[in-house]
């Protein structure tokens, strides 16, 4: 019997609601508290995954050719934007079609509109960390992942975001975030968030692409120790010289095959 994503279950998972606490948390004690918690809950989330994660971003996909037992899923659950005051939430529309007992990681990808700029409200941080929660009541999840390529002046909204949304996921569910390559590196100010991993996006990377590139192609690393279980990949950018006990995170630009998952379990080998 296969698990099947479909867009009815998507819908009928949007109703589910969740009330947010009441007490606000210092960022201090937010960072005091997750210092303390971090260790232990960071390698149970990176021993009980698969190392092969494929992204499944919005179109109508099929996986159930995969291995559970070697391969994760973390799909595109749900797409926030944050417009002026408001905060949009669009669920994901397109069928997923996975095998039993597969691990999977919803995905919530975050976006500023370009032309009406968030005011990055309390408001709108509750509103936000709310949407995100939720996704933790979908069906076999077992961990969060936010994707938000967020500005400097957006950071410190965004940390608040991330310590409301661990505060208030189960101790079960782990919680991820995507990363600038540039954040793992000199720009780190992701050392001290309460997260269990981020993962560094090596494609579509910026114009200090190539210096990140030639920097771990000598040899070097991430300076942020969070940064040092994942790499972030795309089928169309290969990377050769990357740790091979490390987890890969892989995106796809062409819909998923049984070929294209068995080309990467080959290069893995």
């Amino acid at each position: 019997m296969k698990t099947a994503f479909s867009t009815k279950n998507i819908t009928a998972f949007i109703a589910v609601t969740l009330v947010a606490g009441s007490i606000t948390f210092g960022v201090t004690k937010g960072r005091s508290f997750f210092r303390e918690h971090r260790p232990n809950k960071l390698a149970a989330y990176s021993n009980t995954r698969p190392s092969l994660v494929l992204w499944a971003w919005e179109r109508p996909t099929d996986l159930t050719f995969i291995d559970p037992g070697q391969t994760a899923v973390a799909f595109l659950a749900r797409t926030i934007h944050l417009r002026g005051d408001e905060v949009v939430t669009r669920p994901r529309l397109q069928p997923l079609k996975l095998p039993e007992r597969v691990t999977v990681v919803a995905v919530a990808r975050v976006e500023s509109d370009a032309t009406k700029k968030p005011r990055l409200s309390n408001e709108q941080e509750s509103k936000l960390v709310a949407s995100i929660t939720e996704m933790a009541s979908l069906a076999n999840v077992s961990g969060i992942q936010i994707d938000f390529d967020a500005t400097k002046s957006e950071r410190s909204f965004y940390r608040e975001v991330i310590i409301g949304v661990r505060r208030r996921l189960p101790e079960r569910i782990g919680l991820s975030i995507t990363a600038l390559a540039s954040w793992c590196m000199d720009d780190d100010w992701l050392s001290d968030l309460p997260i269990d991993e981020a993962v560094p996006m090596l494609f579509r990377m910026a114009t200090d692409g190539k210096q990140i590139a030639n920097r771990l192609d000598d040899g070097g690393d991430f300076t942020s120790p969070l940064c040092r279980q994942s790499y972030g990949v795309s089928t169309d950018e290969p990377r050769q010289t990357l740790s091979s006990s490390r987890r890969l995170y892989v995106f796809s630009p062409d819909p998923w095959t049984e070929s294209s998952v068995h080309s990467i379990m080959e290069l893995r080998k």
